[in-house]
Parts: structure tokens; C-alpha cells; sequence
């Protein structure tokens, strides 16, 4: 089982960005998917989630109304975009899968699967 994270890039503050996650060696059946981020010295934090069924969307505070999460299940992939960025969403961005509960959505060991990373960098 593999995720395979793509898109990050140098952006400047105010720009945009699209995130993919692509999943193979499985499907992800009934799997929520998360993208978390770790900036350098800093655990790694929540940023979205999505539920199988793409009704159920979850954001950390500091995305809200900039990043949308959504997901493509016969492609069996999911995608961050993330517009207005700003110099403090600098990080690894990392896709996650697993059989997770609404209230555990934000904890990253709830997750199985773990892709290998995307850098995002936001500077002038």
C-alpha cells in the first residue's frame, strides 16, 4: 500500500497551490483521508480530513475558508487546494488514510497509511 503526495512548490504569499494524493495497492473503502503538516522543529499538526463519502469535510482553524479538501474515490485519490497561502503554512505536507472516527480525525496515529511528504514553501 502506497500514497503517493504531489504539488507542493515555492509559492508567494497569496498564491495558490493543489495537493494530490494518490493512493495504490488498495482501495480505501470506508477510509477517511487527512492531509497533515510538519514545519520544521514543530510536531506535526492537522490540517483537513474527509470522510468515504466526501459529505464530511473537517479543517484545523487557520485553513478555514483558504484550504478545501476533496477527494476522487475511483480514482482513489484526494487533493488540497489551498489558496491565499500564507508565509506560516510553510511545511511537509503529508496525505494520510485510515479507518478513522470523526473525533480522532485531528490525531495522526489514528491514520495506517502515510504518504512520504510534499514540501510547500511560501515566500517572497
Amino acid at each position: 500500500v502506497q500514497l503517493q503526495a504531489s504539488g507542493g512548490g515555492l509559492v508567494q504569499p497569496g498564491g495558490s497551490l493543489r495537493l494530490s494524493c494518490a493512493a495504490s495497492g488498495r482501495t480505501f473503502n470506508g477510509f477517511g483521508m487527512g492531509w497533515f503538516r510538519q514545519a520544521p522543529e514543530k510536531e506535526r499538526e492537522f490540517v483537513a480530513a474527509i470522510g468515504w463519502s466526501a459529505s464530511s469535510t473537517y479543517y484545523e482553524d487557520s485553513v478555514k475558508g483558504r484550504f478545501t479538501i476533496s477527494r476522487d474515490n475511483a480514482k482513489n485519490a484526494v487533493f488540497l487546494q489551498m489558496d491565499s497561502l500564507k508565509p506560516e503554512d510553510t511545511a511537509l505536507y503529508y496525505c494520510a488514510a485510515g479507518k478513522v472516527l470523526i473525533p480522532s480525525r485531528a490525531i495522526p496515529s489514528k491514520y495506517d497509511y502515510w504518504g512520504q511528504g510534499t514540501q510547500v514553501t511560501v515566500s517572497s
